[in-house]
This record gives structure tokens, C-alpha cells and sequence, in this order.
């Protein structure tokens, strides 16, 4: 019985110390680890960044280029706000009118583009923060996908609003009247989405404590 014990707490030492190897690798991704999301992520900016200067070089001051009649055409916008310009900043300004603002659109745009630049930055770094606590294993190879797909797609706008103080949209679904968008929409949509997928259906209690804990 002695010795069927002793092994049985060299098994749960064994196991505490793999745990703890797991821990400690899922809070520090290696190098290699790294370099291949960061690719990936740069790739997914350079993409959208890539089409967005082709829809202004083809769609700005030209017709729209129709792909489905009736349902999806490319039709080139310069989106100085959000989805259904409902952004705060729009918001405050249509409730209380601020004269400033009124007398001075572009420092409106200004603030509305510091608004969502350091909002931006602030998501960015917080989905960051997550990303480097989940392990690079099969299993969470999804949820850091997603995450890297939702922060290529954030950067992607930013960059735009960084430059030109507004976001090229140019995708239309005519069909649905769908507020125009762009490649970075799509990227932040389907991670966004799929994230909820994931962490309903697919993971467990016992992986979000590998994550948070």
C-alpha cells in the first residue's frame, strides 16, 4: 500500500509540474510563436490596406461597380464616423449642438478620429493582454486566430484614420441596405462572431480557467 502510494503522489507531482510548464508557456509564447501570428497579422493589415487603395484608385469619383445586380456592388465611401455614424462623439454633437463644433467641423473630425484611435489602441492592447495568456495548442488555436484577425482588423482602420481622418469603405449589399464596408470590417465581424461561437459551444469552464487563471 506504501508503494502504491508513493507513486500515485509522483504521478500528482509529475502532473503539478506539467501544469505549471503549460502555465508558464501559456503566458510566454515563444519567438517563433510570435513571429508567426505577427506575420499573419500584418499580412491581414497589408490586404485590406492593399484593397482600400485600389477601391480609391477605381471607385473614387467613377460609378460603382456593379458585382450582383441588385444585390452587392462596390461603391466607394469616405466614412468619417462609425456604422450609422452613431459614434459618441456624433451623438453628443447632434444632442447639444455645441457651437464650437458647429463653427469648426474639422476640429469635430478631429475629435472624433482622436476618439477612436485611442479607443482603438486601448482594445488593442487589452485583446494583447488576452492573447498572451492563451496556450498556442490545437485546442486554442482558433481563439488566438480570431483574436489576431480581430486586432488586424481594428489596426487596419486605425491606420486609415491616422492618415486620411477617415475609413475607406467601398463593399455594398445593396440587397439588404448594409451600411457599407471594408475588408477590415469583415476581419473584426467574423472574429467577433466566431469568438462567441467558440466560447459557447466549443470551450469548456475548464479552459477558461487554463486562460485566467
Amino acid at each position: 500500500m506504501t508503494e502504491h502510494y508513493d507513486v500515485r503522489a509522483g504521478d500528482i507531482s509529475a502532473d503539478d509540474a506539467d501544469r505549471s510548464a503549460q502555465n508558464h508557456k501559456r503566458i510566454l509564447k515563444d519567438k517563433r510563436q510570435i513571429i508567426v501570428y505577427a506575420i499573419l497579422a500584418a499580412f491581414l493589415v497589408l490586404a485590406d490596406q492593399i484593397t482600400k487603395i485600389a477601391a480609391a484608385g477605381i471607385l473614387k469619383n467613377h460609378d460603382d461597380i456593379v458585382l450582383l445586380p441588385n444585390v452587392l456592388k462596390l461603391h466607394y465611401l469616405e466614412n468619417q464616423s462609425a456604422a450609422f455614424s452613431l459614434d459618441p462623439i456624433s451623438l453628443l454633437q447632434r444632442a447639444f449642438s455645441f457651437s464650437y463644433f458647429e463653427d469648426n467641423p474639422q476640429a469635430l473630425l478631429a475629435c472624433k478620429m482622436g476618439f477612436f484611435i485611442i479607443l482603438t489602441l486601448i482594445v488593442v492592447i487589452l485583446i494583447l493582454r488576452l492573447f498572451v495568456r492563451i496556450p498556442d495548442t490545437r485546442r486554442f488555436r482558433l481563439l488566438n486566430i480570431c483574436l489576431i484577425c480581430f486586432i488586424a482588423g481594428a489596426i487596419g482602420n486605425m491606420i486609415d484614420r491616422i492618415i486620411n481622418q477617415y475609413v475607406i469603405d467601398f463593399i455594398y449589399f445593396e440587397l439588404i441596405d448594409f451600411p457599407v464596408f471594408n475588408v477590415a470590417d469583415i476581419y473584426v465581424t467574423l472574429s467577433a462572431l466566431a469568438l462567441i461561437l467558440l466560447c459557447f459551444f466549443y470551450y469548456r469552464e475548464e479552459d477558461f480557467d487554463i486562460i485566467f487563471k
